[in-house]
Protein backbone atom coordinates (compact mmCIF):
# COMPACT_ATOMS: atom_id res chain seq x y z
CA UNK A 1 0.00 0.00 0.00
CA UNK A 2 1.48 3.11 -0.96
CA UNK A 3 -0.34 6.60 0.41
CA UNK A 4 -0.91 9.62 -1.70
CA UNK A 5 -0.48 13.20 -1.07
CA UNK A 6 -4.07 14.89 -1.26
CA UNK A 7 -3.26 17.71 -3.71
CA UNK A 8 -6.86 18.52 -4.15
CA UNK A 9 -7.96 20.99 -2.13
CA UNK A 10 -11.61 21.37 -3.14
CA UNK A 11 -11.93 17.68 -3.38
CA UNK A 12 -15.71 16.20 -3.15
CA UNK A 13 -14.52 12.36 -1.98
CA UNK A 14 -11.16 10.68 -0.94
CA UNK A 15 -10.95 7.58 -3.41
CA UNK A 16 -8.38 4.71 -2.95
CA UNK A 17 -7.52 2.98 -5.88
CA UNK A 18 -6.64 -0.45 -7.07
CA UNK A 19 -4.27 -1.71 -9.98
CA UNK A 20 -4.67 -5.54 -11.03
CA UNK A 21 -1.41 -6.38 -13.32
CA UNK A 22 -2.49 -9.57 -15.43
CA UNK A 23 -0.20 -11.11 -17.72
CA UNK A 24 -0.07 -9.41 -21.20
CA UNK A 25 -0.97 -6.16 -19.52
CA UNK A 26 0.53 -3.13 -21.16
CA UNK A 27 1.46 -0.01 -19.77
CA UNK A 28 0.81 -0.89 -16.43
CA UNK A 29 1.82 1.77 -14.15
CA UNK A 30 1.62 4.58 -16.47
CA UNK A 31 -2.11 3.91 -16.66
CA UNK A 32 -2.37 3.88 -13.03
CA UNK A 33 -0.92 7.41 -13.06
CA UNK A 34 -3.60 7.96 -15.48
CA UNK A 35 -6.28 6.84 -13.16
CA UNK A 36 -5.07 9.36 -10.64
CA UNK A 37 -5.28 11.77 -13.45
CA UNK A 38 -8.96 11.08 -14.08
CA UNK A 39 -9.69 11.15 -10.40
CA UNK A 40 -8.48 14.75 -10.50
CA UNK A 41 -10.44 15.29 -13.31
CA UNK A 42 -13.26 14.32 -11.50
CA UNK A 43 -12.39 16.62 -8.64
CA UNK A 44 -11.20 13.57 -6.80
CA UNK A 45 -8.54 13.17 -3.68
CA UNK A 46 -6.97 10.12 -4.11
CA UNK A 47 -5.38 9.00 -0.52
CA UNK A 48 -4.03 5.69 -1.55
CA UNK A 49 -3.53 2.72 -3.94
CA UNK A 50 -2.87 -0.94 -3.94
CA UNK A 51 -1.42 -3.03 -6.57
CA UNK A 52 -1.89 -6.52 -7.34
CA UNK A 53 -0.67 -9.18 -9.76
CA UNK A 54 -2.67 -12.04 -11.17
CA UNK A 55 -2.88 -14.90 -13.49
CA UNK A 56 -6.48 -14.74 -14.29
CA UNK A 57 -9.43 -12.11 -12.09
CA UNK A 58 -11.58 -13.86 -9.23
CA UNK A 59 -14.67 -14.71 -10.87
CA UNK A 60 -16.53 -13.59 -7.45
CA UNK A 61 -14.66 -10.29 -6.62
CA UNK A 62 -11.98 -9.84 -9.33
CA UNK A 63 -9.37 -9.26 -6.74
CA UNK A 64 -10.21 -12.40 -4.44
CA UNK A 65 -10.91 -12.41 -0.41
CA UNK A 66 -7.87 -11.97 0.99
CA UNK A 67 -6.82 -8.69 -0.91
CA UNK A 68 -10.27 -7.64 -0.44
CA UNK A 69 -10.12 -7.30 3.40
CA UNK A 70 -6.34 -5.96 3.16
CA UNK A 71 -8.04 -3.07 0.87
CA UNK A 72 -10.81 -2.92 3.42
CA UNK A 73 -8.43 -2.29 6.28
CA UNK A 74 -6.39 0.26 4.38
CA UNK A 75 -8.95 1.91 3.18
CA UNK A 76 -10.59 2.64 6.60
CA UNK A 77 -7.28 3.77 7.76
CA UNK A 78 -7.07 6.77 5.12
CA UNK A 79 -10.87 7.54 5.75
CA UNK A 80 -11.56 6.85 2.18
CA UNK A 81 -14.94 7.07 0.65
CA UNK A 82 -14.69 5.40 -2.65
CA UNK A 83 -12.90 2.45 -3.81
CA UNK A 84 -12.19 2.66 -7.73
CA UNK A 85 -10.53 -0.27 -9.97
CA UNK A 86 -8.38 0.79 -13.07
CA UNK A 87 -10.04 -2.48 -14.28
CA UNK A 88 -13.84 -2.66 -15.65
CA UNK A 89 -15.49 -4.78 -13.20
CA UNK A 90 -18.57 -7.03 -14.22
CA UNK A 91 -22.06 -6.60 -12.57
CA UNK A 92 -21.35 -9.41 -9.87
CA UNK A 93 -18.39 -8.49 -9.01
CA UNK A 94 -19.62 -4.79 -8.54
CA UNK A 95 -22.07 -5.58 -6.13
CA UNK A 96 -20.22 -8.54 -4.17
CA UNK A 97 -17.45 -5.64 -3.90
CA UNK A 98 -19.73 -3.19 -2.42
CA UNK A 99 -20.60 -5.49 0.02
CA UNK A 100 -17.54 -6.69 1.14
CA UNK A 101 -16.06 -3.01 1.24
CA UNK A 102 -19.03 -1.50 2.82
CA UNK A 103 -17.80 1.50 0.59
CA UNK A 104 -19.36 2.69 -2.65
CA UNK A 105 -16.88 1.13 -5.87
CA UNK A 106 -16.80 2.05 -9.82
CA UNK A 107 -14.52 1.40 -12.28
CA UNK A 108 -12.15 2.99 -14.84
CA UNK A 109 -15.33 2.94 -17.16
CA UNK A 110 -17.62 4.37 -14.59
CA UNK A 111 -14.98 6.89 -13.55
CA UNK A 112 -14.13 8.52 -17.03
CA UNK A 113 -18.27 8.63 -17.67
CA UNK A 114 -18.92 10.52 -14.92
CA UNK A 115 -16.01 13.19 -16.12
CA UNK A 116 -17.71 12.95 -19.47
CA UNK A 117 -21.13 14.23 -17.49
CA UNK A 118 -19.19 16.71 -15.40
CA UNK A 119 -18.05 18.18 -18.75
CA UNK A 120 -21.03 18.04 -21.08
CA UNK A 121 -21.87 21.42 -21.68
CA UNK A 122 -24.15 21.42 -24.75
CA UNK A 123 -27.93 19.38 -25.17
CA UNK A 124 -26.28 17.12 -27.46
CA UNK A 125 -23.32 16.67 -25.43
CA UNK A 126 -25.51 16.06 -21.88
CA UNK A 127 -27.83 13.24 -24.36
CA UNK A 128 -25.39 11.20 -25.33
CA UNK A 129 -23.41 10.94 -22.05
CA UNK A 130 -26.87 10.25 -20.63
CA UNK A 131 -27.45 7.25 -23.13
CA UNK A 132 -23.95 5.80 -22.16
CA UNK A 133 -24.45 6.49 -18.61
CA UNK A 134 -27.50 4.23 -18.60
CA UNK A 135 -26.43 1.65 -20.90
CA UNK A 136 -23.53 0.92 -18.68
CA UNK A 137 -25.44 1.38 -15.46
CA UNK A 138 -28.50 -1.22 -17.17
CA UNK A 139 -26.46 -4.86 -15.91
CA UNK A 140 -25.14 -2.86 -13.44
CA UNK A 141 -28.54 -1.75 -11.24
CA UNK A 142 -27.69 -4.06 -8.51
CA UNK A 143 -24.52 -3.42 -7.56
CA UNK A 144 -25.13 -0.03 -7.96
CA UNK A 145 -28.32 0.28 -5.52
CA UNK A 146 -25.98 -1.59 -3.04
CA UNK A 147 -23.52 0.82 -3.74
CA UNK A 148 -26.12 3.73 -3.12
CA UNK A 149 -27.27 1.71 -0.31
CA UNK A 150 -23.66 2.58 1.56
CA UNK A 151 -24.06 6.42 0.87
CA UNK A 152 -27.09 6.18 2.40
CA UNK A 153 -29.65 6.67 -0.60
CA UNK A 154 -29.12 9.13 -3.32
CA UNK A 155 -27.90 12.27 -1.76
CA UNK A 156 -25.86 13.58 -4.43
CA UNK A 157 -22.45 11.48 -2.98
CA UNK A 158 -22.33 8.88 -4.93
CA UNK A 159 -20.87 8.86 -8.37
CA UNK A 160 -22.75 5.93 -9.80
CA UNK A 161 -25.54 7.53 -10.79
CA UNK A 162 -23.87 11.40 -11.56
CA UNK A 163 -25.10 12.40 -15.25
CA UNK A 164 -28.02 10.30 -15.93
CA UNK A 165 -30.15 13.00 -16.67
CA UNK A 166 -31.37 12.92 -13.55
CA UNK A 167 -32.39 9.57 -13.31
CA UNK A 168 -32.45 7.60 -10.13
CA UNK A 169 -30.86 4.24 -9.66
CA UNK A 170 -33.79 2.82 -8.63
CA UNK A 171 -35.70 3.20 -11.52
CA UNK A 172 -36.87 -0.26 -12.86
CA UNK A 173 -35.00 -2.13 -15.84
CA UNK A 174 -38.05 -1.19 -17.75
CA UNK A 175 -37.80 3.02 -17.52
CA UNK A 176 -33.86 2.55 -17.87
CA UNK A 177 -34.94 1.12 -21.12
CA UNK A 178 -37.62 3.22 -22.15
CA UNK A 179 -35.20 6.28 -21.78
CA UNK A 180 -32.39 4.83 -23.89
CA UNK A 181 -34.69 4.12 -26.81
CA UNK A 182 -35.94 8.25 -26.34
CA UNK A 183 -32.52 9.72 -26.02
CA UNK A 184 -31.42 7.19 -28.86
CA UNK A 185 -34.46 9.31 -31.00
CA UNK A 186 -33.14 12.36 -30.37
CA UNK A 187 -29.47 11.62 -30.72
CA UNK A 188 -30.32 9.94 -34.13
CA UNK A 189 -32.69 13.68 -35.42
CA UNK A 190 -29.54 15.48 -34.19
CA UNK A 191 -27.64 13.00 -36.19
CA UNK A 192 -29.82 14.19 -39.45
CA UNK A 193 -29.10 17.91 -38.23
CA UNK A 194 -25.56 17.16 -38.49
CA UNK A 195 -26.09 15.32 -41.66
CA UNK A 196 -27.81 18.35 -43.24
CA UNK A 197 -24.50 20.70 -41.69
CA UNK A 198 -21.86 18.28 -43.40
CA UNK A 199 -24.21 18.76 -47.17
CA UNK A 200 -24.16 22.74 -46.37
CA UNK A 201 -20.24 22.67 -45.66
CA UNK A 202 -19.47 20.63 -48.75
CA UNK A 203 -21.65 22.98 -51.30
CA UNK A 204 -19.54 25.43 -49.05
CA UNK A 205 -16.05 24.23 -50.96
CA UNK A 206 -14.63 24.43 -47.97
CA UNK A 207 -12.24 21.59 -46.84
CA UNK A 208 -13.09 20.29 -43.75
CA UNK A 209 -9.66 18.82 -41.07
CA UNK A 210 -10.41 17.66 -38.35
CA UNK A 211 -8.39 17.41 -34.97
CA UNK A 212 -7.97 14.20 -33.13
CA UNK A 213 -5.75 12.88 -30.60
CA UNK A 214 -5.31 11.78 -27.02
CA UNK A 215 -6.68 13.61 -24.41
CA UNK A 216 -4.62 17.03 -23.54
CA UNK A 217 -2.31 17.13 -26.01
CA UNK A 218 -3.17 20.41 -26.94
CA UNK A 219 -6.19 20.41 -29.78
CA UNK A 220 -8.15 23.44 -28.29
CA UNK A 221 -4.80 25.37 -27.43
CA UNK A 222 -4.36 24.81 -31.68
CA UNK A 223 -7.34 25.30 -32.70
CA UNK A 224 -7.27 29.19 -30.64
CA UNK A 225 -4.23 30.02 -31.87
CA UNK A 226 -5.08 29.26 -35.50
CA UNK A 227 -8.10 31.27 -35.24
CA UNK A 228 -5.52 34.14 -33.31
CA UNK A 229 -3.99 33.34 -37.10
CA UNK A 230 -6.60 33.64 -39.29
CA UNK A 231 -7.30 36.79 -41.26
CA UNK A 232 -11.56 35.59 -40.46
CA UNK A 233 -11.07 35.76 -36.69
CA UNK A 234 -13.62 37.90 -36.68
CA UNK A 235 -16.44 36.42 -38.69
CA UNK A 236 -18.81 34.07 -36.63
CA UNK A 237 -18.50 31.22 -37.85
CA UNK A 238 -22.31 30.45 -36.04
CA UNK A 239 -23.53 32.76 -38.42
CA UNK A 240 -21.25 32.09 -41.37
CA UNK A 241 -23.87 30.10 -43.77
CA UNK A 242 -20.41 28.77 -45.46
CA UNK A 243 -19.35 27.29 -42.22
CA UNK A 244 -21.89 25.07 -41.94
CA UNK A 245 -22.33 24.48 -38.25
CA UNK A 246 -23.44 26.23 -34.89
CA UNK A 247 -21.32 27.78 -32.80
CA UNK A 248 -20.48 27.98 -29.01
CA UNK A 249 -18.83 30.80 -29.14
CA UNK A 250 -20.07 34.30 -28.62
CA UNK A 251 -19.99 37.10 -30.92
CA UNK A 252 -17.16 38.92 -29.12
CA UNK A 253 -15.22 35.39 -28.60
CA UNK A 254 -14.84 32.29 -30.81
CA UNK A 255 -12.01 30.72 -28.35
CA UNK A 256 -12.63 27.77 -27.15
CA UNK A 257 -12.53 26.53 -23.35
CA UNK A 258 -8.67 25.05 -22.60
CA UNK A 259 -7.45 23.37 -19.42
CA UNK A 260 -4.61 21.50 -18.07
CA UNK A 261 -7.03 18.78 -17.43
CA UNK A 262 -7.57 15.32 -18.97
CA UNK A 263 -10.95 15.25 -20.63
CA UNK A 264 -11.39 19.65 -19.99
CA UNK A 265 -13.83 19.76 -23.24
CA UNK A 266 -16.06 17.28 -24.94
CA UNK A 267 -18.25 19.59 -27.04
CA UNK A 268 -16.81 19.56 -30.64
CA UNK A 269 -16.75 22.73 -32.49
CA UNK A 270 -16.20 23.89 -35.86
CA UNK A 271 -14.11 27.36 -36.42
CA UNK A 272 -13.70 28.87 -40.03
CA UNK A 273 -9.78 29.32 -40.59
CA UNK A 274 -8.40 31.62 -43.19
CA UNK A 275 -4.57 31.90 -42.87
CA UNK A 276 -3.19 35.05 -44.71
CA UNK A 277 -2.35 33.90 -48.43
CA UNK A 278 -3.24 30.53 -47.68
CA UNK A 279 -6.28 28.31 -48.56
CA UNK A 280 -9.25 29.00 -45.93
CA UNK A 281 -10.51 25.55 -44.23
CA UNK A 282 -13.06 24.50 -41.46
CA UNK A 283 -11.01 23.25 -38.56
CA UNK A 284 -13.08 20.95 -35.83
CA UNK A 285 -12.07 19.05 -32.67
CA UNK A 286 -13.37 15.80 -31.19
CA UNK A 287 -13.86 13.84 -28.42
CA UNK A 288 -9.84 13.29 -26.75
CA UNK A 289 -9.20 9.93 -26.69
CA UNK A 290 -7.45 7.35 -23.71
CA UNK A 291 -6.61 4.15 -23.53
CA UNK A 292 -9.87 1.69 -23.28
CA UNK A 293 -11.86 4.61 -24.66
CA UNK A 294 -15.56 3.17 -22.73
CA UNK A 295 -17.29 1.50 -25.74
CA UNK A 296 -20.33 2.99 -24.50
CA UNK A 297 -18.97 6.31 -24.76
CA UNK A 298 -17.89 5.62 -28.27
CA UNK A 299 -21.32 4.16 -29.28
CA UNK A 300 -22.86 7.49 -27.87
CA UNK A 301 -20.12 9.81 -29.12
CA UNK A 302 -20.15 7.88 -32.73
CA UNK A 303 -21.96 10.91 -34.82
CA UNK A 304 -19.55 13.80 -32.96
CA UNK A 305 -16.25 11.31 -34.07
CA UNK A 306 -17.79 10.57 -37.54
CA UNK A 307 -16.61 14.08 -37.92
CA UNK A 308 -13.43 12.71 -38.59
CA UNK A 309 -14.63 9.93 -41.08
CA UNK A 310 -15.83 13.19 -42.97
CA UNK A 311 -12.47 15.04 -43.01
CA UNK A 312 -10.60 15.79 -45.90
CA UNK A 313 -7.50 15.76 -43.85
CA UNK A 314 -6.74 14.65 -40.33
CA UNK A 315 -4.41 16.35 -37.75
CA UNK A 316 -3.44 13.75 -34.97
CA UNK A 317 -2.43 15.97 -32.29
CA UNK A 318 0.58 14.62 -30.45
CA UNK A 319 1.81 15.50 -27.00
CA UNK A 320 5.45 15.11 -27.71
CA UNK A 321 6.83 15.68 -23.83
CA UNK A 322 4.85 12.69 -22.71
CA UNK A 323 7.09 9.68 -21.84
CA UNK A 324 3.90 7.56 -23.31
CA UNK A 325 3.83 9.65 -26.70
CA UNK A 326 4.12 6.71 -28.77
CA UNK A 327 1.78 4.68 -26.56
CA UNK A 328 -0.63 7.42 -27.02
CA UNK A 329 -0.21 7.33 -30.83
CA UNK A 330 -1.18 3.84 -31.26
CA UNK A 331 -4.23 4.23 -28.93
CA UNK A 332 -5.21 7.33 -31.47
CA UNK A 333 -4.05 5.36 -34.54
CA UNK A 334 -6.34 2.43 -33.43
CA UNK A 335 -9.42 4.21 -32.60
CA UNK A 336 -9.23 5.89 -35.67
CA UNK A 337 -8.89 2.67 -37.66
CA UNK A 338 -11.81 1.37 -35.68
CA UNK A 339 -14.00 4.38 -36.99
CA UNK A 340 -12.99 3.77 -40.86
CA UNK A 341 -10.77 7.04 -41.22
CA UNK A 342 -7.84 4.76 -41.82
CA UNK A 343 -7.72 6.02 -45.24
CA UNK A 344 -8.33 9.83 -44.42
CA UNK A 345 -4.78 11.90 -44.65
CA UNK A 346 -3.21 12.30 -41.51
CA UNK A 347 -0.60 15.23 -40.90
CA UNK A 348 1.19 13.81 -37.00
CA UNK A 349 1.49 17.22 -35.07
CA UNK A 350 3.69 16.88 -32.41
CA UNK A 351 2.49 19.32 -30.01
CA UNK A 352 4.52 21.14 -26.82
CA UNK A 353 8.10 20.43 -28.74
CA UNK A 354 9.31 23.57 -26.87
CA UNK A 355 8.75 21.48 -23.56
CA UNK A 356 10.57 18.22 -25.65
CA UNK A 357 13.32 19.87 -26.61
CA UNK A 358 13.98 22.81 -24.33
CA UNK A 359 17.68 22.84 -25.60
CA UNK A 360 17.93 22.69 -29.12
CA UNK A 361 15.79 23.50 -32.53
CA UNK A 362 12.58 20.81 -33.26
CA UNK A 363 13.73 18.64 -35.95
CA UNK A 364 12.89 19.41 -39.46
CA UNK A 365 9.26 19.16 -41.01
CA UNK A 366 8.58 15.91 -42.43
CA UNK A 367 5.84 15.20 -45.06
CA UNK A 368 3.61 13.36 -42.81
CA UNK A 369 5.13 15.08 -39.15
CA UNK A 370 5.42 18.62 -37.94
CA UNK A 371 7.22 19.94 -34.67
CA UNK A 372 5.26 22.43 -33.07
CA UNK A 373 4.61 24.25 -29.75
CA UNK A 374 0.98 25.62 -29.63
CA UNK A 375 1.70 27.43 -26.60
CA UNK A 376 4.27 29.69 -28.30
CA UNK A 377 3.69 29.34 -32.04
CA UNK A 378 6.79 28.02 -33.09
CA UNK A 379 6.40 25.85 -35.75
CA UNK A 380 2.62 27.09 -37.16
CA UNK A 381 4.27 27.86 -40.01
CA UNK A 382 5.48 24.76 -41.08
CA UNK A 383 2.18 23.20 -39.83
CA UNK A 384 -0.10 25.80 -42.42
CA UNK A 385 2.57 25.03 -45.43
CA UNK A 386 1.70 21.12 -44.20
CA UNK A 387 -2.26 21.52 -44.23
CA UNK A 388 -1.66 23.59 -47.55
CA UNK A 389 -0.19 20.85 -49.26
CA UNK A 390 -2.62 18.16 -49.03
CA UNK A 391 -5.81 20.53 -49.32
CA UNK A 392 -3.90 21.51 -52.56
CA UNK A 393 -3.13 18.21 -53.83
CA UNK A 394 -5.40 18.06 -56.26
CA UNK A 395 -5.45 21.76 -56.98
CA UNK A 396 -3.70 24.11 -60.49
CA UNK A 397 -2.19 27.74 -60.54
CA UNK A 398 -3.45 29.59 -63.03
CA UNK A 399 -3.74 33.31 -65.05
CA UNK A 400 -7.63 34.40 -65.33
CA UNK A 401 -8.47 37.80 -67.17
CA UNK A 402 -12.26 38.91 -66.11
CA UNK A 403 -13.58 41.27 -67.86
CA UNK A 404 -15.00 44.53 -65.99
CA UNK A 405 -18.37 44.17 -66.75
CA UNK A 406 -18.16 40.62 -64.76
CA UNK A 407 -16.20 41.63 -61.81
CA UNK A 408 -18.19 39.92 -59.51
CA UNK A 409 -16.14 36.51 -60.60
CA UNK A 410 -12.85 38.27 -58.54
CA UNK A 411 -14.77 37.49 -55.48
CA UNK A 412 -16.28 34.01 -56.79
CA UNK A 413 -12.30 32.93 -57.11
CA UNK A 414 -11.75 34.44 -53.82
CA UNK A 415 -14.62 31.91 -52.36
CA UNK A 416 -13.46 28.97 -54.17
CA UNK A 417 -9.65 29.20 -54.24
CA UNK A 418 -6.87 31.30 -53.05
CA UNK A 419 -5.57 34.46 -54.89
CA UNK A 420 -2.00 35.51 -55.44
CA UNK A 421 -2.03 38.44 -57.32
CA UNK A 422 -4.55 40.99 -59.05
CA UNK A 423 -4.01 43.68 -61.64
CA UNK A 424 -6.20 45.57 -63.51
CA UNK A 425 -5.52 46.59 -66.99
CA UNK A 426 -7.30 48.15 -70.12
CA UNK A 427 -9.01 45.07 -71.29
CA UNK A 428 -9.68 43.75 -67.70
CA UNK A 429 -8.57 42.17 -64.07
CA UNK A 430 -5.94 39.66 -64.46
CA UNK A 431 -5.78 37.21 -61.41
CA UNK A 432 -3.38 34.83 -60.48
CA UNK A 433 -5.09 31.97 -58.48
CA UNK A 434 -4.33 28.31 -57.17
CA UNK A 435 -8.12 26.57 -57.43
CA UNK A 436 -8.88 23.24 -57.33
CA UNK A 437 -9.41 21.22 -59.99
CA UNK A 438 -13.02 20.47 -59.76
CA UNK A 439 -13.83 24.21 -59.60
CA UNK A 440 -11.96 24.91 -62.80
CA UNK A 441 -14.79 24.25 -65.46
CA UNK A 442 -16.64 26.69 -63.74
CA UNK A 443 -14.29 29.54 -64.83
CA UNK A 444 -12.72 27.96 -68.01
CA UNK A 445 -13.70 30.64 -70.18
CA UNK A 446 -11.28 33.28 -68.02
CA UNK A 447 -8.05 31.55 -68.56
CA UNK A 448 -5.02 32.93 -70.03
Amino acid sequence: MTPMTDTTEQAVQQAFLVGVCLPGSKRFEERMQELEGLCEACGLAVCGSAVQNLKRPDSATYIGPGKVEEIKAAADTLHAELIIFNNTLSPSQLANLSKALELEVIDRTNLILNIFALRARTAEAKMQVDYAKLKYMLPRLVGLRSNLSRQGGTGGTSLSNRGAGEQKIELDRRVIERRMTLLRRRLDELDQTRETQRARRSRSGLPLVAMAGYTNAGKSTLMNVLLDLSSGADKDPGTDPSAGAPSDASESDKHVFVQDMLFATLDTSVRRIEPEGRRAFLLSDTVGFIDDLPTALVDAFRSTLDEALHADLILHIVDASDPEADAQIEVTEATLADLGAGDIPVIRVMNKSDVAFPDAGFPEPRKDRVWISARTGAGLGDLLEAIDEVLNAGSVTCTFRIPYAESGVENSLRRDGIVHSVAYGEDGIAVEATIEKPFLAKYEQYLV
